[in-house]
C-alpha cells in the first residue's frame, strides 16, 4: 500500500517504530531500539536515514480514523498493513497492550470484518504472532521470514491455522 502522510499528523515524541520495525539497511532487527534512534527526540542521521525509514508510516500517521489514543508512544502499538491485511506490532516491553480496551475492542472488530473480506489480523510480540479471528486467538509462535499462515476455513470462520515454508 502506498500512502502519504496526514498533513495534520507528525510523529513528533513517537519513535516507537524505531523499535519495533526491522531495518534491513542498518541490519537492525525488529523489537531492539535503532543505534540512531534518540527515544522521545527522533533520529540522530534523520537527513541521511535510509530510505526503508523515509517511506514508512505507521497507519496513525495516515488514517485519520484512528484516534489520539492509537499513537503508538501511547498504544505502545504500531499499525501496518500487509498483503493480507493488519498488522498489529506490540512493543514487547508493554506485551499485553493490544489486550487492554479500546485496543482488545478494536483489534477484534477488525478481525470479525477480516473474516468476511478474506483479510488477516495478526498480532506480533517479538518474533511471536497471533492470528486474531472473530472467536480465537491463535498463538503461532514464531513464524519466520520465510513461513507463512494457512487458515483453515469453514465458510468464511477460521478454525485452525497452522504454519508452513513459504514456498511449500
Amino acid at each position: 500500500m502506498n500512502v502519504t502522510a496526514s498533513t495534520k499528523r507528525r510523529c513528533g515524541d513517537c519513535t516507537l517504530c524505531c523499535k519495533i520495525m526491522a531495518i534491513e539497511a542498518l541490519a537492525k532487527p525488529a523489537s531492539a531500539w535503532c543505534g540512531h534512534c534518540r527515544p522521545g527526540r527522533g533520529c540522530a542521521i534523520y537527513a541521511g536515514r535510509p530510505a526503508e525509514c523515509e517511506d514508512f508510516a505507521c497507519l496513525w500517521l495516515v488514517n485519520d480514523l484512528l484516534d489520539e489514543r492509537w499513537k503508538p508512544s501511547r498504544s505502545k502499538l504500531v499499525l501496518t498493513t500487509s498483503e493480507d491485511g493488519i498488522e498489529v506490532r506490540c512493543d514487547p516491553g508493554f506485551p499485553d497492550a493490544w489486550r487492554k480496551q479500546p485496543y482488545a475492542g478494536d483489534i477484534r472488530a477488525w478481525a470479525v470484518e477480516g473474516e468476511r473480506n478474506d483479510m488477516t489480523v495478526v498480532v506480533i510480540i517479538g518474533l511471536r504472532m497471533f492470528l486474531i479471528t472473530s472467536d480465537h486467538e491463535f498463538d503461532l509462535g514464531v513464524v519466520g521470514p520465510d513461513e507463512r499462515i494457512v487458515r483453515e476455513l469453514e465458510g468464511t470462520k477460521v478454525v485452525g491455522a497452522t504454519i508452513v515454508k513459504a514456498n511449500d
